[in-house]
């Protein structure tokens, strides 16, 4: 009999009320602003100082995936079924999925199999607004500066050549990278080039995850860098005043979501900056609120830790006042395989030659972890295509290189086959008593930032910056950035800047090719290599295969 697919488990599922998993963190019912029966939002004042400092964080993050993605997510939700099952008061807090990724190639973001959260559909697809308020909320800072530009008097006499300030929506979209707008004669704005991001790649998304209250989320949406005037001066939307009404439109946004895993324990979704391109993880607000709320708290950054997990500890971390106690590096046979040469299409075939080749790139992150002075514990996420040999040989390396690690199953067997890997992830993230180390101070120039992560979390060589890298740091020199964080956008399939080169690529140079400014989040984007933040298609989207009928029963969804 074949497995269950995931959405058939998932409406399969008998979902407790909302109320009822509230109770299970002291929530009083009066404080869930519900969402019908099994979603509600949190109030920000249910956060709490005190419990606060004395809940352990744990960041899963994993080894360079494989472009279907080694199962983080799953793995979080699994363990924190494990957790509880071990006796331990556990919140997972995870970013919320975006539509791009969920009709595109890469499903949704609420795991896997038997260790989900739910209700699945409503979580893929449009959970509680929070993407349509941040989509809304960007789009009309655009519309202001547009507004503005078009004055008979000239506003504030933006030049609308230095506006890189782009309009947003929640789909793989790659018609809309590149568009002109203002089209028209007079009555349609002033004609300008400019394009789409996919909302997840948005500064305001960025933003929302970045502040701790309402005030700092004005104050930063304030602080976005919109343009420069005709006489060269730098223009932020707090100058438009545009920071109250687009603050406005994320008055419920702002509050974390709470829902349910299969096993009815707690789990908080909000947020869901990409990992690639932005911060990779949930709000702030959601982290601190689950900390407040649990004594553990289970939360992931997104691709492998050369990309969410540097981010969490040089971005996240710093503007949160929090510190992982533990991470667990999710890592998979298939993704060994991969990186040591072997096709997608032949992964499901026993190859222990490819898999010692390609366990290089997995103890290049478990030697990033050491980097970021956090202890870590290996999840080896179990497929059914692995092999017992194959298995054995990664468990046998880790622990040669003194290294814990855990079969995961939850996939197959929800929170009792994490038991293990809960056991020892309680046992790593209570003997901490330390805090992160930051891979460069905030302090050093964006230049020496680039290169200290490029060189001890890549493994590059040296990095090259093109000529309009080069003339971006004036900028931001000149707009008073340079002591803000850096958010690297890079392909997620390499440790370097090209994706080919799988396993533990060597002598390689990052090259940066412009370096975008977010003002308001507080950090400067260096890009690197073909990335861009409007995603397309595949040939063949997810999509194609999804249906509803009459009776409103989904199917298709992943």
């Amino acid at each position: 009999m074949p497995f269950p697919s995931d959405l058939e488990i998932a409406q399969s599922a008998t979902l407790k009320p909302i109320k009822e998993i509230a109770r299970r963190l002291n929530i009083a019912e009066a404080d869930l602003e519900l969402f019908g029966n099994y979603k509600a939002k949190l109030p920000l004042k249910l956060f709490d100082e005190t419990r606060f400092r004395k809940s352990k964080l744990i960041l899963v993050t994993a080894m360079t995936p494989t472009p279907a993605g080694e199962g983080k997510t799953t793995t979080s939700i699994g363990l924190c079924e494990g957790m509880n099952r071990i006796g331990k008061n556990t919140v997972v807090v995870l970013r919320e999925p975006s539509l791009g990724p969920v009709f595109g190639m890469k499903g949704g973001a609420a795991g896997g199999g038997y260790a989900q959260v739910v209700p699945m559909e409503d979580i893929n697809l449009h959970f509680t607004g929070d993407f349509a308020a941040v989509e809304k909320a960007n789009n009309l800072l655009a519309a202001l500066i547009d507004n503005d530009i078009q004055k008979p008097d000239g506003g504030l006499h933006i030049d609308p050549r230095t506006v890189e300030w782009k309009r947003v929506m929640d789909m793989n979209d790659r018609a809309l990278r590149h568009i002109i707008t203002g089209l028209g004669g007079k009555s349609g704005g002033m004609m300008r080039e400019t394009g789409f991001n996919i909302t997840a790649a948005s500064e305001i998304m960025a933003i929302l995850c970045l502040a701790k209250n309402m005030d700092e989320l004005k104050q930063k949406i304030g602080n976005i860098y919109v343009g420069d005037t005709f006489s060269g001066k730098a223009v932020f939307a707090r100058d438009l005043n545009a920071q109250g009404a687009t603050a406005l439109l994320l008055k419920d946004a702002i509050k974390p979501n709470l829902v349910q895993t299969l096993e009815g324990n707690p789990a908080i979704i909000h947020g869901g900056p990409f990992g690639n391109i932005a911060q990779g993880a949930n709000s702030i607000i959601a982290t601190r609120m689950g900390m407040s709320l649990a004594d553990y708290v289970i939360t992931e950054a997104g691709f492998g830790s050369d990309l969410g997990a540097e981010k969490f500890i040089d971005i996240v971390c710093g503007y949160g006042g929090f510190s992982p106690h533990a991470m667990v590096i999710v890592a998979t046979v298939r993704a060994m395989k991969y990186h040591g040469g072997v096709p997608r299409e032949q992964l499901n075939q026993p190859n222990l030659r490819a898999l010692e080749a390609g366990f290089a790139n997995l103890e290049k992150h478990i030697e990033n972890t050491k980097i970021f002075g956090i202890p870590a514990v290996v999840s080896l996420n179990k497929f059914s295509a692995d092999t017992d040999e194959e298995l054995k040989w990664v468990m046998d390396k880790c622990a040669s290189l003194g290294v814990d690690i855990a079969l995961a199953e939850g996939w197959e067997k929800g929170g009792k086959g994490m038991t293990d890997l809960a056991q020892k992830v309680v046992e790593t993230a209570d003997a901490f008593h330390g805090k992160y180390w930051p891979v460069y101070d905030w302090k050093d120039s964006v230049e020496e930032k680039i290169r200290q992560v490029a060189v001890k979390i890549y493994g590059a060589r040296d990095v090259e910056f093109l000529p309009k890298a080069r003339q971006n740091m004036k900028k931001i020199e000149r707009i008073g950035l340079n002591g803000v964080p850096v958010c690297i956008a890079k392909t997620q399939n390499s440790l370097s800047d090209d994706a080919r080169k799988l396993g533990r690529p060597k002598d390689f140079t990052i090259t940066v090719r412009e370096i975008e400014v977010a003002a308001g989040a507080g950090f400067v984007i260096p890009i690197t290599g073909d990335i861009l933040r409007m995603p397309g298609l595949p040939n063949v989207p997810a999509a194609l295969g999804m249906d509803i009928d009459n009776e409103g029963r989904i199917s298709g969804l992943s």
